[in-house]
């Protein structure tokens, strides 16, 4: 037993030891730590396949290798992304956004491309805050005259 555990640690060790490269993602309530790694093409979200991940929805998927397609780096480099809060589909941009600022991370001449492409702008909507008195942001109770 003790022999398998020193093997998973010398995996761990080498796996910490690689380099790679690093980007932050948001949108609305989702937040993505991005990790770049040279590889063939694997996406690692929260410890899982894509696939299992998003349940086999391949325009998320799709959405998410866009920013390596658009730079012609795609299948050059392996995603690992730890992804929280949100809904699959906010967390899916807030990857495609943590992808593309380590992709510029990586080669800053690649900027003006990523920025044309729309990459690189985070979204800022988010959901509008509660007003006292109201029974959403902006709904108000029916009006009674009498």
């Amino acid at each position: 037993m003790p022999k398998k555990e020193t093997s998973t640690k010398e995996i761990k060790e080498t796996k910490k030891d690689e380099k790679y490269f690093y980007g932050l993602g948001r949108r609305k309530t989702a937040i993505a730590k991005v990790r770049l790694y040279s590889g063939n093409g694997k996406i690692t979200i929260n410890d899982k396949d894509e696939k299992g991940y998003f349940g086999g929805l391949e325009s998320l998927i799709t959405k998410i290798q866009s920013p390596l397609s658009l730079t012609g780096q795609l299948g050059k480099f392996d995603i690992k992304a730890v992804v929280n809060g949100g809904g699959v589909s906010s967390q899916a941009d807030a990857i495609l956004l943590g992808v593309a600022r380590a992709i510029m991370a990586k080669d800053e001449t690649l900027k003006s491309t990523l920025r044309k492409g729309g990459f690189l702008t985070r979204d800022p909507r988010v959901k509008e805050r509660k007003k006292p008195g109201l029974l959403r942001a902006r709904k108000a109770p029916q009006f009674s005259k009498r």
